[in-house]
């Protein structure tokens, strides 16, 4: 068994207790978040959310004549802006407007798009070309780079499962159910030579690595609380525990978590409004948190699917389309809505033309917020302007 295999076994553990490696040391030489470090946390919005209703071009008569069953009123809608507006659960979203700590980017897509969920996914995971294969995820190739030696908590992704955007040649993330359930193994035998066979004293010297910290980590979730009281979801969930890890000064570059169900063919209206209830709800607790624990400057969230749907409702619900809106909280972002309104009149059969190319906010988020140069991982794309 090899390094990286074993450390694969033991990043994603979902029964009894997860071992979390040296979270404290990940990024020992650099300064602390709370006094100025940066990271980024993303919320994948899985299923291919129709960005349509979630931000929505009320003012545009086309919109309601191309979707007679699920357009909203333009009275329900919330935050109106620019002949945009959020859909009427994402009052939080409006807030967070208003306060100039939120950016929508419109019409962000890629060229060639593909209406696969998983390989959308891949190519917004990897930052592929559509005609291109990646092994790598384009956070794993950040964090290969940025890493000097191997550092399993570089990456926090709050799953069942593991990420691809965080996959590198290094497994320098971990994907962790609950943060809270961690246990010390105290193996002091593990610092020598163990037995006579050198690949179980590998693995045993690994699994004694996967356990260090575990009592720092232990004192760091005490020393940090949640500000306010979260909802009772999923999401909600895992945000109020990457608030604590944040706050904990733990170090982390990347956190990653996602929402699934957005893939709304049928009984769209009611699925929706569900969907973005909660991520509404869970952002702005999240928002809230660190807004009191004066973090939000130092903390940038990114708000994605991989597809938005259809222009045209198809009776009940959408089909896969292409384009949709992008969501940037925090992290000093300049508060603004970036690129032109959706051109409900000249579409690419049916779909929407995408403006923004993911890879160029990706390219921003790398180049301001985490001082990295983008070219080194392959994005060739500039970066977006006006975000930051």
């Amino acid at each position: 068994m090899n390094r990286r295999n074993f450390l694969t076994l033991t990043g994603t553990f979902t029964g009894g207790a997860l071992l979390l490696p040296d979270f404290l040391h990940a990024f020992g030489s650099q300064k602390s978040t709370i006094i100025g470090d940066q990271c980024v946390v993303f919320v994948q919005l899985s299923g291919g959310n129709d960005g349509l209703n979630t931000f929505v071009p009320f003012d545009n008569p086309l919109y309601y004549d191309l979707r007679p069953k699920i357009a909203l009123s333009k009275n329900d809608v919330v935050g109106k802006n620019q002949g945009m507006a959020f859909h009427p659960a994402l009052k939080g979203f409006a807030e967070m407007q208003q306060n100039g700590d939120l950016s929508v980017i419109q019409n962000v897509g890629y060229p060639e798009p593909n209406r696969s969920h998983f390989r959308s996914q891949e190519i917004w995971q990897t930052a592929s070309a559509s005609n291109q294969y990646i092994n790598e995820g384009w956070l794993g190739r950040y964090l290969d780079l940025q890493c000097k030696e191997h550092q399993p908590t570089a990456g926090i992704n709050l799953d069942n499962i593991d990420n691809l955007a965080l996959k590198g040649l290094e497994p320098n993330s971990i994907t962790v159910k609950n943060p809270n359930i961690f246990k010390t193994k105290n193996q002091k035998e593990e610092a020598g030579t163990l037995s006579s066979n050198p690949h179980l004293d590998f693995v045993r010297k690994i699994a004694n690595s996967v356990t260090e910290g575990s009592d720092e980590i232990q004192k760091a979730l005490t020393k940090s609380t949640s500000e306010i009281s979260y909802p009772k979801t999923g999401l909600s969930t895992n945000l109020a525990w990457i608030a604590r890890l944040i706050k904990g000064n733990l170090n982390s570059k990347v956190y990653y978590t996602s929402l699934n169900g957005f893939d709304t063919h049928d009984n769209q209206l009611g699925i929706q409004n569900n969907k973005l209830t909660e991520l509404n709800d869970a952002l702005f607790s999240f928002y809230t948190d660190l807004k009191k624990a004066s973090l939000m400057q130092n903390v940038t969230v990114v708000v994605f699917s991989e597809f938005g749907r259809r222009v045209k409702d198809n009776g009940n619900g959408t089909d896969h389309g292409t384009a949709a809106p992008m969501f940037v909280i925090g992290g000093r972002n300049k508060g603004k809505i970036i690129g032109n309104n959706p051109n409900l009149s000249d579409l690419d059969q049916g779909d929407l033309k995408y403006e923004t190319d993911f890879r160029s906010v990706y390219a921003s988020l790398l180049k301001d917020k985490l001082d990295f140069d983008y070219t080194t991982i392959g994005i060739q794309n500039k970066a977006l302007k006006g975000l930051f």
